[in-house]
């Protein structure tokens, strides 16, 4: 047995392997002997099927597992003596030899990038900064209160925030086109469910009064037919509903989920998730300026071989999503480019987190960890059980360690970099429209 080590390019990596065909003949011999002693074959007794036929039956299949395994171990020994760290596999490629006595192999493969973190000290980070307070609770029982909304009927003129009920014909060149009618038709005002011209025409009707108007679709309009294309409408207007919001009382907040119904309770309890989710948001746009940061900083190289990993874990992932959703997975096409971009990312960074933990010493505390999971378990009714969940399978356990990881690399790089505080204002930071 031999092995030779060449580069071809920055990260990949051919290895010469040369095994010795008497090995692989003898140690297929060996194997052989041993299947024979178990093999039942009709016109022999168990055990007894001779050597021969044994090895014309069965020589195929143990030649090729005794090469995969004198391979496997002849190319361990080989990167573990150079100390190479591989990434994914290697692909075995037979060689041309006029040897009698060895079989010739080149066995290509990448290895992880050898590289020191970057200075992180000239990095700018913007970290916003909010108190959460009485304003920020209202706006949120204002939220609360619109998700709880009923309707009414009104005589007076449609409004923006009302539902409306109406029928509607749409004809393209004096012929109806399809998707462009139906009857008791609910939407509701200012909320982006028809196109804006078309709200705009319905906007003031009252109840009973009809409308004609032509309206032109947008040249990207999804149904390319009708893209660009001008068409009339006549809009009926059946119902008029006005919004009625409940009041901020007892059996609001039993509605919350306040058994007792008092209304200091409920409002404290919402301050308190609030701040959470705040903190949350807070410390997940920090973290995005981190990771970009930390890309940037590194221009690292990346092995193929783990991207492409990476790739097929998220294609695996987005099928189980869609299975979970009730979706028909076969009837639709998954293609790797979808997830190249994000397979790229995701494969740097934890490159670069991983080189980070290992030479600055991030690794997290079970301490950390435990805290990092009850901090989580409060969002929810059972914070015990939660916790419990999390404690009894390992790997939900190693998703909240990431996390940890993550954490002590934003503070370690937040220990380096120029950062400045920026208040923040609540609606942009909860990604609500104003």
């Amino acid at each position: 047995m031999e092995a030779t080590t060449a580069q071809a390019n920055e990260l990949e990596r051919r290895i010469d392997l040369s095994i010795a065909i008497e090995n692989v003949e003898k140690e297929m011999e060996q194997r052989l002997k041993r299947m024979g002693k178990n093999i039942r074959m009709p016109g022999f007794r168990p055990g007894k099927v001779p050597f021969s036929i044994v090895k014309q039956q069965y020589g195929g299949q143990a030649r090729h597992e005794v090469l995969s395994e004198e391979l496997d171990r002849v190319f361990g020994e080989t990167v573990t003596a150079q100390k190479l760290r591989v990434a994914g596999y290697p692909r075995i490629e037979p060689k041309a030899s006029e040897s009698t006595t060895h079989l010739e192999f080149s066995a290509i493969f990448e290895v992880y990038p050898d590289f020191t973190p970057a200075d992180m000290s000239t990095v700018e980070v913007e970290r916003p900064v909010l108190e959460v307070g009485a304003a920020e609770v209202d706006k949120t029982l204002d939220i609360l209160r619109k998700q709880r909304v009923s309707y009414e009927d009104s005589d007076r003129t449609a409004a923006k925030e009302d539902r409306v009920v109406i029928d509607f014909v749409g004809k393209k060149d004096g012929e109806p086109f399809q998707g462009g009618q139906a009857s008791d038709y609910p939407f509701i005002l200012g909320q982006g469910m028809m196109l804006p011209d078309f709200e705009k025409a319905v906007e003031g009707a009252r109840s009973g009064e009809s409308r004609n108007f032509d309206l032109t679709f947008p040249a990207d309009y999804f149904a390319k037919d009708l893209a660009g294309q001008t068409v009339q409408f006549e809009v009926s207007v059946k119902q008029v509903q006005a919004p009625r919001l409940p009041e901020v009382d007892a059996d609001f907040a039993k509605s919350m989920g306040i058994a007792d119904g008092d209304v200091a309770k409920m409002r404290a309890e919402i301050e308190a998730n609030l701040k959470r989710e705040v903190k949350r948001r807070i410390e997940g746009k920090v973290k995005d300026q981190v990771m970009e940061a930390l890309i940037k900083a590194n221009p690292i190289s990346t092995p193929n071989a783990l991207i492409e990993m990476e790739i097929q874990r998220l294609m695996q992932a987005a099928r189980e999503d869609m299975e979970q959703r009730g979706m028909k997975v076969a009837d639709m096409p998954i293609r790797p480019e979808w997830f190249a971009d994000q397979a790229r990312r995701r494969v740097v960074l934890g490159l670069i987190l991983a080189e980070l933990v290992k030479s600055e010493k991030l690794q997290p505390t079970p301490e950390q960890v435990r805290a990092m999971v009850e901090e989580s378990a409060q969002s929810y009714e059972h914070p015990d059980e939660v916790v419990r969940w999390y404690y009894a399978q390992p790997q939900r356990l190693g998703e909240v360690e990431g996390l940890a990881i993550e954490s002590n690399v934003v503070e370690w790089v937040l220990g380096k970099a120029k950062v400045t505080d920026k208040a923040a204002v609540f609606d942009e930071l909860m990604g609500q429209k104003q």
